[in-house]
């Protein structure tokens, strides 16, 4: 497995796949030819199909400014079998190809052009990982620090400060979110109101109000860390807050520790399966977050290495076939309100992982793969491409109401 740096990135919303990644690889293009007066971008597969609502256009435009830059959007072509794979060529004044490069966006803002990135860690499965800490009796996120060396929390650190960055703002930003479909931002609001409440009621309403503030926010193109992805980035941000903040009130290391944790059980998905709702689904995105926050949240809670799979286990396993359906490609319904749903499940797993000794018949590994199995069964109608399920279904709505007026 790769370094869980290249997990969390900090970057814009609204899709570390079609925003994140598609920016990554138009810096590279112009990079190859800084002498191109324009640049002519094919976009393929699911790029081409969900690309206008997740702003890939906008995202890859401000990398190349001021070149012009033309588009051409083929949804029915996936070059390699590469649902979001772009072309850049780089045309001289006369419109002749001067270079051309061509790279595929897998998920959670990487590249396919970054295969070459060194393998780091030894271990490529969870039972490795637990075999490990059972021999040595490390915790598991001293697997990252041996790994990566003490550096990485000063990189961890970087990457808490983004996420509470984006809560922070979420909180304080209201109005409409852009897009079209006349969302209004609900964090703010969900925050005010959960003074009004005691007991689980408050907790729940504050931990809403979190992940919407994140979610919110990536929606809007703001600054969040991909956790796994862009689209799920609201999921473990706002149950390590609410932890930290509203019900143990533990340390900063802490919160570093349980990050490490939750970087390590998203590589291992997306060094076996996929984290790509392109690829596989948003089980690749929300039920990976929701596996990453479960182990985080039951680390700090104290819980076992194995608690701590199990927790993982049973976050994924439960997200199980989810779809990724984007109403008009735009990363909010059901995006957002999947971030709070996912995120309240997280503190259920970690609750339930908790009162058990970790043992149980199905693993987090075999989770990972049935879950690849099922992504690549779905049809690609529901991976991310908005011809079908709720994208299409509020479509025949807008329209039947049309046809009544």
């Amino acid at each position: 497995m790769k370094s869980i740096r290249n997990l969390f990135k900090i970057g814009h919303g609204p899709s570390s796949s079609h925003t994140m990644g598609p920016a990554r690889a138009a810096s590279i293009a112009l990079k190859n030819a800084p002498e191109a007066e324009s640049f002519r971008v094919t976009l393929f597969g699911s790029l081409a199909a969900t690309g206008k609502g997740h702003l890939t256009d906008e995202a890859i435009r401000k990398k190349l400014s001021p070149k012009k830059v033309e588009f051409i959007w083929k949804s029915d072509e996936e070059p390699n079998n590469q649902p979001c794979s772009l072309l850049f060529e780089a045309l001289d004044q006369n419109g002749k190809i001067i270079n051309s490069y061509r790279d595929a966006s897998i998920g959670g803002g990487a590249l396919s052009s970054d295969g070459g990135l060194e393998e780091v860690y030894q271990w490529n499965n969870m039972d490795d990982i637990l075999e490990h800490c059972n021999k040595t009796g490390a915790p598991v996120w001293g697997c990252v620090e041996e790994v990566e060396g003490s550096e990485i929390w000063d990189y961890l650190e970087e990457v808490r400060t983004a996420m509470v960055s984006s809560i922070t703002a979420g909180l304080e930003t209201g109005g409409i979110i852009p897009g079209g479909l006349g969302l209004y931002r609900k964090a703010s609001s969900f925050n005010r109101k959960s003074k009004m409440f005691t007991g689980f009621c408050k907790v729940n309403t504050l931990l809403a109000s979190y992940a919407y503030a994140v979610a919110e926010e990536n929606a809007c193109g703001g600054v969040v860390v991909t956790a796994p992805t862009c689209g799920s980035s609201g999921v473990v941000p706002a149950s390590l807050y609410l932890l930290r903040h509203e019900l143990v009130q533990c340390s900063v290391n802490e919160v570093l520790r349980a990050l490490a944790t939750a970087g390590l059980i998203g590589n291992i998905v997306k060094k076996n399966a996929s984290i790509a709702g392109s690829v596989v689904g948003c089980q690749g995105e929300i039920g990976v977050a929701c596996a990453m926050a479960a182990a985080a949240v039951t680390q700090i809670l104290g819980g076992s290495p194995r608690q701590i799979e199990y927790a993982a286990e049973v976050g994924l396993e439960h997200h199980l076939g989810l779809t990724c359906d984007p109403v008009r490609g735009l990363v909010q319904i059901p995006c957002i309100e999947r971030n709070a749903h996912a995120a309240a499940s997280a503190m259920i797993c970690a609750n339930f992982a908790m009162r058990s000794d970790g043992s149980h018949r199905i693993s987090f590994d075999d989770c990972i793969q049935v879950m690849y199995e099922t992504g690549k069964a779905l049809p690609a109608l529901y991976r991310e491409t908005s011809t079908g399920g709720l994208a299409q279904i509020y479509e025949k709505h807008l329209n039947r109401d049309k046809e009544l007026l």
